[in-house]
């Protein structure tokens, strides 16, 4: 490709990642920011190269500088454990801010991997906390996903310790549901990132135990699986298998783990 070509392709590309045109500005962003606000935001946010399925976003104990934007693709958070296991705490998917648990601390406390080719928006966060100090809609913003975290946290400790495989899994999978939905996509049809072995993982339950669980829910026509691809057939049912209404599962941060 030639030099003016990749000029062409980088200029394509700055323009499609400035977040007044980005088509996740509207989950991202307040809604009351104004176009001004907005290009002062631009103006912090480096776009960094995709990353490839594998790659390390940061690790655990990397110095905290940034959190991050998912723009496409997916990232699960994990940490070591005593043992050297990996421990995953949390899947993130578009729209969603990755690194937030960094900011009371010097380093990160847990690493983060992508799960495919995934894109993301770096802030940092010292120019992120300046501009917060001029523009209150965006610090609220920021106290709305922190506050998240801390409520994904205890709904996360409720579902390990009080609910059983097969309402861990419905849950996961509402939850999936719910977060699709929200982005404009079918809450019923969507493919899954993470292996099964990772939501075993996750949900603190054997691989085997996740597999049957959802042989159980084709069974019971509640889903139906073609590879990593799910089709939510009952979407009605598996609400009630994870405990939640409808109406609790598509209200946003409703549900455990973003």
């Amino acid at each position: 490709m030639s030099s003016q070509a990749n000029k062409g392709a980088c200029l394509n590309l700055a323009k499609e990642t400035r977040c007044m045109t980005c088509s996740l500005s509207a989950l991202c962003l307040p809604l009351s920011l104004n176009l001004e606000d907005i290009d002062q935001l631009d103006r912090i946010i480096k776009r960094r190269q995709p990353l490839k399925k594998g790659d390390h976003l940061f690790r655990q104990g990397d110095h905290f500088d940034s959190v991050y934007a998912v723009r496409s693709g997916s990232l699960k958070n994990y940490i070591m454990t005593n043992d050297g296991e990996e421990q995953i705490t949390n899947f993130h998917l578009p729209s969603e801010l990755v690194g937030l648990d960094g900011v009371d601390c010097s380093s990160y406390p847990v690493s983060s991997k992508a799960l495919e080719t995934t894109t993301v928006c770096e802030i940092p966060y010292s120019r992120l906390q300046s501009l917060a100090q001029e523009l209150p809609d965006l610090r609220n913003q920021i106290f709305s996903s922190m506050s998240k975290e801390i409520r994904d946290d205890k709904q996360m400790m409720l579902l390990l310790s009080k609910k059983n495989a097969e309402e861990r899994v419905a849950t996961f999978l509402a939850n999936l549901s719910s977060r699709f939905k929200r982005r404009g996509y079918s809450p019923y049809t969507f493919r899954l990132p993470m292996s099964r072995n990772e939501i075993g993982n996750y949900l603190g339950l054997a691989v085997e135990t996740v597999s049957r669980v959802f042989t159980r829910f084709q069974s019971l026509q509640v889903i139906a699986v073609n590879g990593k691809e799910v089709h939510i057939t009952d979407r009605q049912q598996l609400h009630e298998i994870a405990g939640v209404t409808e109406c609790e599962a598509d209200q946003p941060n409703k549900l455990v783990a973003s």
